[in-house]
């Protein structure tokens, strides 16, 4: 068979999913529509109904139009998990805009870079990071801030750590005053709920640019259009069969500045009238006593997210048993975590596959028919994939070893300004992942190996070649380079090999404090080793998979 995976997908799930070709936004207003006081979002103890978000969503959507925001300009989203970030979100494309996510943790020089190369030039941020942005304007496009806080929608609690705020930080930034170019968002939703529509060619029309390294470690846009977006999550309702519409409670525990978080629990809500409970930052014990008094049914996550819950010390406190299917993403799934948390919850946990490069999703496992552990599972609906050689491009026999091509229309345009990094990595519609595996006879698909060089820390990409350039930026570093090693519990470690310049003493603890004043945590490195020469090849290249393998064999022993 061409798709030898259709043998084993249930009645339940058509090979091929017939979706409208329609702008995501309109299934906002159609859910609204139908399900107008349904509870949409809960966050932190407040509820808020489908309505609202859409009323909201609109009047986000006239500030933004009477400011000068025309069709295709970028928006910037610089939130955690809360009601603003979807509101702002369906607004932007409700305005005719594209929405350019932003992780709130990002350091200035990230920052800076993504506003840059985006052309951004509004920006909807949280107060605590107002600082960051302001800093960038004058370097940037940004021409209107919009700022928003968690108390903009609640009294926050006060025995629930504030997102994003350093251990050290004892002062919330207030007080921001509104200028021409400032706006907060309290201001901003006393606009008329009445945008203008705008025309939407969903096959062509972006309403995402998302950023990732790719293939290298060079931040790149990835074009993602409303089809996209909306076939994907189409695909993720019928591979959820038995969840009913207006039913399910999903845990928004990924962060939907993350494309798996946006598609698995934002869009899929939106599209299904779900109830969201939002986490605003990893909590264990916020998400278990979510878990708990909301009951939540669905839970998409990363494995770091599962093994956390599995080992809390006080899980027999939480009652967790509403649970039905989780989809883990982002990193390899170990087998061990997937059969405690079943036995655990009397759920579903199975491991699927992605890349932002495809709005995520390409393949799962089954949930509640066959599946083998160890494997990502299958193509989805509308969705082909093979195994091709790395050298040749000529497709593999099963259980041969080449690198996983995927195609669909779920694979993203291109690369924002990128013609070249477009065509090393799109080629007749095919998108080629850089990852290496296999397919077994039955047609189900195995990750082996990374042909690029990327780490996985906690769910979150990390290119060894930006957390290097930082590093090389230090004066006492002669050459440094990152490789992933194992971690039982982020998955993989960044660490860094240092070879310092002559006649020079540096400490790990130096390097660190370098590191973290212009990094993202979770790129720092965790692990440090000086060595006085680095093993390379005979043209000079350094042999970062010798330096890996090394570090795996010292464990070993």
């Amino acid at each position: 068979m061409e798709k030898p995976w259709l043998r084993h997908y249930p009645k339940e799930i058509p090979p091929v999913v017939k979706y409208d070709l329609r702008p995501l936004h309109s299934y906002l207003e159609e859910t609204a529509s139908q399900y107008p006081n349904k509870k949409a979002i809960h966050f932190l103890g407040k509820d808020v109904t489908f309505s609202e978000i859409y009323e909201k969503a609109r009047r986000f959507a006239l500030f933004l139009q009477v400011n000068g925001l025309r069709k295709g300009d970028r928006v910037a989203i610089m939130l955690p998990n809360c009601p603003q970030a979807v509101i702002g979100y369906y607004g932007v494309l409700l305005a005719g805009g594209i929405v350019v996510q932003t992780n709130p943790l990002y350091t200035e020089r990230e920052l800076e870079y993504q506003m840059r190369n985006s052309g951004a030039t509004f920006i909807l941020c949280l107060n605590l990071v107002y600082p960051k942005v302001s800093a960038v304007v004058p370097s940037t496009y940004l021409q209107n801030i919009i700022v928003t806080s968690i108390g903009d929608y609640l009294p926050f609690p006060k025995n629930v750590l504030y997102p994003f705020v350093q251990k050290k930080q004892t002062k919330l930034i207030v007080n921001i005053r509104e200028t021409e170019t400032v706006r907060l968002w309290k201001t901003v939703m006393h606009t008329s709920p009445k945008h203008t529509d705008v025309p939407c060619d969903p096959a062509n029309d972006l309403a995402l640019l998302q950023y990732t390294g790719g293939t290298t470690g060079t931040p790149k846009g990835v074009m993602l259009t409303h089809e996209n977006l909306v076939s994907n999550t189409v695909m993720a309702i019928h591979w959820l069969y038995n969840c009913e519409k207006g039913k399910e409670v999903i845990l928004g525990a990924l962060p939907f500045f993350h494309v798996y978080g946006m598609t698995a629990v934002m869009n899929l809500s939106i599209m299904q009238a779900y109830k969201m409970v939002l986490i605003p930052k990893f909590d264990i014990d916020m998400m278990l006593k979510e878990i708990k008094e909301q009951r939540v049914t669905l839970f998409p996550g990363a494995p770091t997210m599962y093994i956390a819950l599995l080992n809390h010390p006080r899980l027999a406190d939480f009652d967790v048993s509403s649970i039905r299917a989780c989809l883990s993403g982002s990193a390899a799934l170990p087998i061990e975590v997937q059969e405690q948390f079943e036995s655990l919850t009397g759920g579903k946990l199975v491991e699927g596959y992605g890349l932002t490069e495809s709005s995520p999703i390409t393949h799962a496992n089954f949930l509640w028919s066959e599946r083998v552990k160890g494997s990502i599972g299958v193509p989805w609906p509308n969705t082909d994939a093979h195994i091709v050689s790395v050298e040749t491009g000529e497709r593999l026999s099963p259980r041969e070893i080449g690198e996983l091509i995927v195609k669909g229309p779920q694979v993203m345009k291109g690369y924002w300004k990128n013609a070249e990094e477009t065509a090393a990595i799109l080629k007749e519609g095919w998108l080629y992942t850089g990852d290496l595996g296999y397919m077994d006879e039955e047609g189900f698909f195995y990750i082996v190996d990374r042909k690029k060089d990327m780490i996985i820390s906690s769910g979150f990409n990390v290119y060894p070649r930006e957390v290097e350039e930082v590093l090389y930026e230090h004066e006492k570093v002669k050459e440094a380079v990152v490789v992933g090693v194992p971690d039982s519990y982020r998955g993989e470690t960044v660490k860094a090999f240092i070879v310092l310049k002559d006649d020079v003493t540096c400490t790990e603890e130096e390097l660190d404090q370098f590191a973290r004043k212009l990094l993202t945590a979770y790129k720092v490195p965790r692990v440090y080793e000086f060595r006085k020469e680095l093993p390379k090849s005979i043209v000079g290249k350094v042999l970062r998979r010798v330096l890996a393998e090394e570090d795996t064999n010292d464990k070993v022993d």
